[in-house]
C-alpha cells in the first residue's frame, strides 16, 4: 500500500482537488507563469500609437526605432501553511458516525481527514489570490503584509486617473451611471487602446444602479415590444461574481466575497462596498509564482508544494503546503474604478 503522506501521493491528492469558485481569479487573471527565481520577471511592450514619418522620395529613408519593452520584477509573497496531524483522531468517531461505534475503519478516517486537510488548505490559498485580485482590481496596488512578514506595497503602474475615481454619487436621482461608464471606457480607450466590457458592482451599488431613471430609461428604449429587460431584477444571493445581463456594451456583475485578515481576525469585504469597477479581460492578468524554496521540492517553480513529516518524540504528523503566489496585470491600466456610494 502507498504510504499516504508520501510528497507524491500528497501532490496527486491535491491536484485531484477542485478549488473553490474563484471569479476575479478565473476571469481576469487566467494565465499561469512559473519561475524557478526569487522574483517574477514581465516585460511590458511600448505601446504609444506611433504613425510613419513623411520624407522627400529624393532623400533616403528615415531610420525608425523598434518599439521598445522594460522587464518589471516583483518579489511574490511566500506562504507555508503548516498543519498538526493528530494520529490519535482516525482512532475516533469521525462526525457523522454513528454513536458507539464508527462505521468507518482508522485507515478510512485518515484518508478522509487527510483530503479535509488538505482541501482547507487550497481553498485558503486560492481566497488568499482572490483578494489580491480584488486589492489590484480595486487600485492598481497589491499590499503585503504578515505577523511574521514586513509590509511591502507592490505597484503595478496603474494612471492615478484609473483609482479610485470620486464620482457623482449614484444614489443621487440625478446622477447619470451610464454617462459615467461611458467618460470612463472612453478615457481607458484612449490610454490603452482597450475597451472595457465588464462592470463590476458591489451589491448596494447594484440597488441603486437598477432603479436608477436614466438606466431604466435606456431599457425602456432599447427594446422591442414585448422584449424582457436585459438586466435581471434582482441580484441572487450568492457569492462571489454573478452577471446580471448587459446594458449597451457593458456586461453587468454582482460580485460578493468576504475573506478573514489573519492580522486582526476580523471579516472585510473583498471589494470595498460602494465600488464600481470597470474591467475586461484584455487586463491580461496573470497568476504567478516563484520557486519554492525547499529542497524536497527541488527549489522548482510550481503553484504549491506538499510534504509531510513527523516529530518522533512526542510523535506528531505535520503537513505543510507551500507557495509563492503573486497576481499581476500586465495591461493596469485596462481597469478603472469608481467610489460611486
Amino acid at each position: 500500500m502507498a504510504d499516504l503522506f508520501s510528497t507524491d501521493v500528497l501532490t496527486t491528492v491535491v491536484q485531484s482537488m477542485l478549488g473553490n469558485p474563484s471569479f476575479l481569479i478565473d476571469r481576469y487573471f487566467p494565465a499561469t507563469q512559473t519561475e524557478t527565481a526569487e522574483e517574477i520577471h514581465f516585460d511590458v511592450i511600448d505601446g504609444k500609437r506611433r504613425i510613419a514619418p513623411f520624407v522627400s522620395p529624393l532623400v533616403e529613408g528615415q531610420i525608425v526605432a523598434d518599439r521598445g519593452y522594460k522587464t518589471t520584477t516583483y518579489k511574490p509573497a511566500y506562504i507555508k501553511d503548516k498543519r498538526v496531524f493528530d494520529m490519535n483522531r482516525p482512532l475516533k468517531r469521525s462526525a457523522g458516525e454513528p454513536i458507539g461505534g464508527g462505521s468507518m475503519s482508522p485507515m478510512d478516517r485518515m484518508r478522509a481527514m487527510l483530503a479535509m486537510s488538505l482541501q482547507d488548505q487550497l481553498d485558503m490559498l486560492r481566497r488568499r489570490m482572490e483578494v489580491m485580485a480584488g486589492q489590484v482590481l480595486s487600485i492598481g496596488k497589491l499590499t503585503i503584509t504578515g505577523e511574521k512578514y514586513p509590509t511591502a506595497i507592490l505597484d503595478f503602474g496603474r494612471s492615478p486617473a484609473n483609482m479610485p475615481i470620486a464620482a457623482k454619487l449614484w444614489s443621487d436621482p440625478t446622477a447619470l451611471p451610464l454617462s459615467d461608464l461611458d467618460t470612463w471606457a472612453m478615457q481607458v480607450l484612449q490610454a490603452t487602446g482597450v475597451m472595457l466590457t465588464d462592470v463590476l458592482m458591489t451589491p448596494d451599488v447594484w440597488s441603486v444602479f437598477q432603479t436608477n431613471p436614466q438606466v431604466k430609461d435606456h431599457l425602456t428604449i432599447w427594446r422591442s415590444l414585448g422584449q424582457q429587460p436585459s438586466l435581471s431584477g434582482n441580484a441572487p444571493i450568492l457569492e462571489g461574481g454573478v452577471y446580471m445581463g448587459n446594458i449597451g456594451t457593458y456586461n453587468i456583475y454582482v460580485y460578493s466575497g468576504w475573506y478573514v485578515d489573519p492580522t486582526d481576525g476580523s471579516e472585510h469585504p473583498i471589494l470595498p462596498a460602494g465600488s464600481c469597477i470597470l474591467t475586461s479581460p484584455a487586463l491580461e492578468g496573470v497568476k504567478a509564482y516563484g520557486a519554492i524554496r525547499d529542497e524536497e521540492a527541488g527549489l522548482q517553480a510550481m503553484p504549491y508544494f506538499v510534504k509531510s513529516w513527523i516529530e518522533p518524540d512526542p510523535s506528531v504528523r505535520f503537513i505543510m503546503m507551500q507557495s509563492a503566489p503573486i497576481v499581476v496585470p500586465y495591461r493596469p491600466n485596462a481597469s478603472l474604478s469608481a467610489k460611486v456610494l
